[in-house]
């Protein structure tokens, strides 16, 4: 059986906390079969672009409205 892991973290003008928290999460899940999504929640700030450019092996879902946290997620 093949198991796998997505890391799905919701973000919303955030790319300070990407910039010190992200490196960690890529450390401590580099385990194979594991993904990272970033699922923007329409930042105004350059969060994805920064994502993009330094992490272009993470998948980033940018959405055109902010849907807050649990609608975020759901989608």
């Amino acid at each position: 059986m093949n198991n796998k892991i997505a890391i799905v973290i919701l973000n919303w003008i955030g790319r300070n906390y990407l910039a010190k928290f992200l490196p960690s999460v890529i450390e401590h899940s580099s385990e194979q079969g594991v993904k990272i999504v970033i699922a923007d929640n329409n930042s105004s700030d350059d969060s994805v672009s920064f994502i993009k450019s330094k992490y272009p092996e993470i998948e980033v879902i940018t959405f055109n409205t902010n849907h807050g946290y649990a609608r975020g997620y759901a989608l």
